[in-house]
């Protein structure tokens, strides 16, 4: 199968791209380049790319692939709080666009990642698919938008199916420090403490990237009545723990390490736990890693890497990467290039 996978120079799409060609599949990215020189450790094996901005995706650009994997996103809650138009113009309004052009260019599975923030301040109870969506920041509610929009471009020769990852962690070389456990792990093996700023009680749904590259992956192959226009959470309920939970397994990964739950930035609205077992069900979809075998290996790879401090909380970090690229010149207040070669 052809398949173009876009943002695949990022956190995720560098794990997804080998999992795809292990699989047997013929695979394109697409990506504008924000984080293609994130890399701790060896760069990873590029294939075919097309670099192009999402928003400026052609017909042409899709013409002869039998897939769509969409990843490319702003994938950061302070991001998007910061500049809210432009989450909704790349993460919305692009994502529907790119959808629509793929189901005129003859794509015929449109798999989209979505999230299992869409659920929001959820409560103690394990949510399901058919739960309400209350999602609580403009990266969540621009989630939630797409599934709507492209759920409504559906028909017998386009299956869209939305993909609602727990929150990611794991090894990737194109790392990611700001999503918890990768957060927690750095922290830890930088510092020698595990600092929770909040009181630790909201509950969170992880799932490693691997994981998340394995389902995408039985989602190309699947019946297509079983995945056409259908959302599936992605993880294990095992992963469902609180903050707190996910700290104290950091502890016992990294030697040495302290626990110090501060409290100081009061408590997050946002806390679900979430039920996985449609994925088992109806695609026979299984996650295999747990928060201790992520944590450690993430500890064994930051040391073996050489993790910094500065890459840590820069390079690896969103928000100031792309604020950095914009301090060099390299991208404009809307997030576009303005330098040739950039």
């Amino acid at each position: 199968m052809r398949v173009l996978v876009t943002g695949h120079q990022g956190y995720l799409g560098t794990v997804m791209v080998p999992e795809l060609q292990r699989a047997g599949h013929e695979v394109t990215g697409l990506d504008s380049g924000y984080f293609a020189e994130c890399v701790l450790g060896q760069a990873p094996e590029a294939p075919p790319t097309l670099s192009v901005d999402l928003r400026d995706v052609r017909a042409e650009h899709l013409a002869g692939f039998d897939a769509v994997v969409h990843l490319a996103a702003l994938s950061n809650d302070p991001l998007g709080a910061l500049a809210p138009q432009i989450t909704y113009d790349i993460n919305h309004h692009a994502s529907v666009r790119l959808a629509r052009l793929a189901k005129d260019a003859g794509v015929r599975r449109f798999l989209y990642a979505s999230t299992c923030s869409v659920y929001g301040a959820a409560g103690d109870e394990l949510v399901t698919e058919d739960a309400p969506l209350r999602p609580l920041t403009p990266y969540a509610d621009s989630k939630v938008r797409v599934e709507d929009d492209v759920a409504a471009l559906a028909d017998s020769g386009f299956a869209p199916v939305f993909l609602r990852n727990a929150t990611a962690f794991g090894f990737s070389p194109r790392l990611r420090a700001d999503i918890v456990l990768n957060n927690l792990v750095g922290y830890a093996v930088l510092t020698g403490e595990v600092r929770v700023l909040s009181d630790g009680t909201p509950w969170r749904p992880l799932v490693h990237a691997q994981d998340i590259a394995r389902a995408f992956a039985v989602c190309l192959t699947a019946p297509v009545e079983a995945i056409a226009c259908r959302a599936y959470n992605i993880g294990t309920e095992t992963n469902n723990l609180t903050v707190s939970q996910i700290a104290h397994a950091v502890v016992e990964a990294v030697p040495g390490a302290t626990l110090a739950i501060t409290g100081e930035s009061g408590a997050d609205p946002r806390s679900y736990r979430v039920d996985f077992s449609y994925a088992r069900k109806e695609l026979g979809f299984e996650a295999q890693w747990s928060i201790p075998d992520g944590a450690a290996e993430l500890q064994r790879e930051y040391v073996a890497r050489g993790l910094t401090s500065d890459a840590f909380f820069h390079r690896f970090t969103r928000l100031a990467q792309l604020r950095s690229l914009q301090e060099a010149g390299v991208l404009d207040d809307e997030l576009r290039r303005v330098r040739i070669g950039a």
